[in-house]
């Protein structure tokens, strides 16, 4: 058992992608320089978004189809691949380094955290599990995050169910990470250059609705999850609001970042 702490529980609700990875930078940056809590953060996108791994090239857009469904594009300070943000909840963490939960590498991170994900899963009536070893076929290098788990992520009846990514920078690490709720998990073919194959992404990811057979709201699945992140992980959730500088921070990195071409067009 963890010894217990306070980390600070923030809603955000509702931004656009920019905004979004710009907010996330801001309170990584805050709790690297000791001015911020740790923080769990709870979000979503309006409108849809792609998002990009930090490392992906950005010709795996389809950039007319995205425009034509009015979907943005945005590139993560995390690695991994593409995710299309829509009818989903978002979750990050930021902490040193040096805290229990997220000490040592990133896998073994992966591990601790995700008993907080399954804690908070199994409260909306869902029980999955994590994936230690996932199989050969998972390691292809397709544009589609959620075609293939990675270690210590969460998978129901074999389909991936959380895609995360992390990224570590000056003493202290960022996880976010997408639980897609309603919807069709394919969606995301279709504004991909490659046009990956839908019904490979159906059977091979799923979200919440399809495997419990019900709609969970944004607002029921974020209690649940931020309830299972304390029960699992000893955590003392305090809700709060972002500090004037992560605002400031968060204005900056958005105009010129993640807003910018310069950034998502770079590689």
């Amino acid at each position: 058992m963890y010894p217990p702490v306070t980390w600070r529980l923030l809603d955000t609700g509702e931004n656009d992608g920019a905004t979004n990875m710009a907010i996330d930078e801001a309170i990584l940056r805050g709790v690297a320089e000791g001015s911020s809590p740790p923080t769990l953060r709870f979000f979503a996108w309006r409108p849809a978004c792609l998002s990009l791994g930090q490392a992906q090239p950005f010709g795996d857009v389809d950039v007319e189809a995205c425009r034509v469904r009015g979907v943005e594009v945005v590139r993560r300070p995390t690695g991994g691949r593409a995710i299309l943000h829509v009818d989903e909840l978002t979750y990050s963490f930021s902490a040193p380094e040096t805290e229990l939960r997220v000490r040592g590498g990133i896998v073994e991170s992966y591990r601790r955290l995700s008993e907080g994900l399954l804690a908070g899963l199994l409260r909306i009536g869902l029980p999955a599990r994590q994936i230690e070893r996932p199989d050969a076929h998972d390691h292809d290098q397709g544009p589609v995050c959620f075609e293939a788990p990675s270690n210590y992520e969460i998978v129901f009846d074999g389909h991936k169910l959380v895609g995360s990514a992390q990224v570590r920078r000056n003493g202290a690490m960022l996880q976010h990470g997408t639980l897609p709720l309603i919807g069709d998990v394919a969606r995301i073919c279709y504004v991909l250059a490659a046009r990956p194959d839908p019904h490979r992404v159906r059977a091979r990811a799923i979200t919440v609705e399809r495997a419990i057979g019900r709609a969970v709201t944004f607002g029921a699945a974020a209690r649940a999850m931020a309830e299972g992140f304390a029960s699992a992980l000893n955590l003392q959730l305090e809700p709060g609001d972002l500090t004037p500088q992560e605002r400031a921070w968060a204005g900056e990195l958005r105009r010129d970042k993640y807003a910018s071409e310069g950034w998502t067009r770079r590689i």
